[in-house]
C-alpha cells in the first residue's frame, strides 16, 4: 500500500505544478464562474484533463490506449499536435502536421537509445502547416524507454520543453502502475498453478484409485465418483477468472469431500452450516479448497487406520459487512510456531503451500488485516477462520460453471 501511495504521489504533483504553471500564466483579476482564482481553476481543469487520460494509460502503451488518451494529453500542453509513439512506430497522432510521422520517427533514435529529452526544429515545405519545432520527451518504465511523447508547436518554447517533460513523467508513472497490475495478475496466476500442481499429484492418483476400486463391485458407484472428479477437476482446471462465489467454491469442495469420503469411509464425517445470504459473495478462486484438503490431512494425520476418526465443520455465515467462513477440525492440530513459519514460507511441509499461498492472496486482494485467522495447537484440532468482504473493488466472479 505504501507503494501504490508513493507512485500516487509521483503521478500527481507533475501534473499539479503543470496545472498552478498554466493558472498563474493565464491569471485574471476577477474568478471565474465560482470556480475560485483563476489558479485555482486551471488546476481543477489540469487535474480533470489528467483523471480523464489517465484509464487508458493504466492499460499499457498500445495503439488502442494512445488513442484514447492523446487528445487529452494535447490538451493538457495546449499544443497544436502531439503523437505518442513506441521503439518501432507512431501509435497515434493528435492534431496538425501528421505528414511529419515519418521525420519525428528518424528523429527519435537517439533520445530513445540516450533516454533524454531533445528539441529540433521540424523541415515542412507547406505552407499551411502549422508545426515547425517538436520536444521529444521519453516515456520509461523501471528505466527502460518505451516510446515517447512529442509535442509539436509553431515555435520554438523552453516552457513547453519543460511542460511536455513534465507530463511524460506523469505517463510514465501511468505506465508503471500498468506494469505493475500486469505483475500482480502474472503472480496471481503463478499462485494458481502452484496450488493446481500441489493438487494434481496426490489427490487424481487417489480419486482413480477408489473410483478404479468400485468399478468391479459397484459399477453405479464407480459412475458417480467419476463424474464428482470431473466437476471437480474442470472447475478446479479452469482457465478464465481470478474469482469465483462461495457457492461455486463450495459446490467443487462438496465434489471433493465426496471422492475423498469414498476412500475413507467412516473414518471421516462432514458438517456444514451455510447462510443462503453470502452465497452470491465474490472470493479469490480456489481459496477455500486448500484450506478444507489441509483439514482432511491433519484431521487423519497420525490416528489408526482402525479406529481414528475426524469430524471437520464448514461453516459461512453473514457478518454484516462481511462473509465469515470457519473450517474447524478435531484432528492432529500443529505447533504455532511451525505455522508461523510456514505462513511466512520459512519452512514448507507437505501442506504447507496451500496455507501460504491462500493466506498470501487473501492479504493481496483485501489487505492484510484479511490474513488468515489459524488458531490450533498440538493435538488440539485447527480452526481456520476467513473474512470475505461481501464487497471490494475489482473483486468480480466470473460466472458459474456448468456441466458440459
Amino acid at each position: 500500500m505504501s507503494d501504490f501511495l508513493a507512485g500516487l504521489c509521483v503521478a500527481v504533483l507533475p501534473v499539479l505544478a503543470l496545472g498552478v504553471w498554466l493558472g498563474r500564466r493565464t491569471a485574471r483579476a476577477k474568478s471565474l464562474a465560482g470556480l475560485g482564482t483563476p489558479v485555482e481553476h486551471a488546476t481543477f481543469e489540469t487535474l480533470h484533463t489528467a483523471s480523464l487520460a489517465a484509464p487508458p494509460l493504466r492499460a499499457g502503451l498500445t495503439e488502442e490506449t494512445a488513442r484514447k488518451s492523446a487528445r487529452k494529453l494535447r490538451s493538457l500542453l495546449g499544443t497544436d499536435a502531439l503523437c505518442l509513439t513506441d521503439r518501432e512506430q507512431v501509435l497515434v497522432w493528435d492534431g496538425d502536421g501528421a505528414h511529419h510521422r515519418s521525420e519525428i520517427m528518424e528523429r527519435l533514435a537517439g533520445p530513445l537509445d540516450m533516454g533524454r529529452g531533445e528539441a529540433f526544429a521540424l523541415t515542412c515545405d507547406r505552407l499551411d502547416c502549422s508545426v515547425r519545432w517538436a520536444v521529444v520527451a521519453p516515456l520509461t518504465v523501471d528505466d527502460r524507454v518505451h516510446g515517447a511523447l512529442v509535442a509539436c508547436a509553431p515555435r520554438e518554447s523552453a516552457v513547453l520543453v519543460r511542460a511536455a517533460g513534465e507530463v511524460a513523467r506523469w505517463v510514465s508513472v501511468q505506465l508503471e502502475l500498468a506494469d505493475l497490475d500486469r505483475s500482480r495478475t502474472r503472480l496471481i496466476e503463478a499462485e494458481i498453478k502452484a496450488l493446481r500442481a500441489q493438487i494434481s499429484p496426490h489427490f487424481i492418483f487417489n480419486s482413480l484409485a477408489v473410483i478404479a476400486s468400485f468399478v468391479r463391485t459397484d459399477p453405479e458407484r464407480a459412475r458417480e465418483l467419476l463424474l464428482e472428479f470431473a466437476d471437480f477437476t474442470r472447475y478446479s482446471f479452469r482457465r478464465h477468472g481470478d474469482f469465483t462465489t462461495l457457492a461455486d467454491e463450495l459446490h467443487a469442495i462438496d465434489h471433493y469431500l465426496a471422492l475423498v469420503r469414498a476412500r475413507f469411509g467412516e473414518r471421516l464425517s462432514v458438517t456444514l452450516q451455510i447462510a443462503p445470504e453470502v452465497l452470491p459473495v465474490a472470493l479469490p478462486f480456489l481459496c477455500l479448497q486448500p484450506l478444507v484438503e489441509n483439514a482432511v490431512k491433519h484431521g487423519l494425520e497420525g490416528k489408526a487406520v482402525s479406529s481414528g476418526k475426524c469430524h471437520i465443520q464448514i461453516t459461512a455465515q453473514d457478518a454484516g459487512a462481511e462473509a465469515l467462513v470457519v473450517i474447524e477440525d478435531d484432528g492432529a492440530g500443529m505447533d504455532p510456531g511451525l505455522l508461523r513459519r510456514i505462513l511466512a514460507r520459512e519452512a514448507s511441509p507437505s501442506g504447507g503451500i496451500g496455507l501460504s499461498n491462500v493466506d498470501d492472496r487473501l492479504r493481496q486482494v483485501y489487505g492484510d488485516d484479511h490474513g488468515l485467522v489459524i488458531e490450533t495447537a498440538v493435538g488440539a484440532g485447527m480452526k481456520i477462520t476467513v473474512r470475505l468482504p461481501k464487497y471490494q473493488p475489482g473483486v468480480h466472479s466470473a460466472g458459474r460453471l456448468t456441466r458440459e
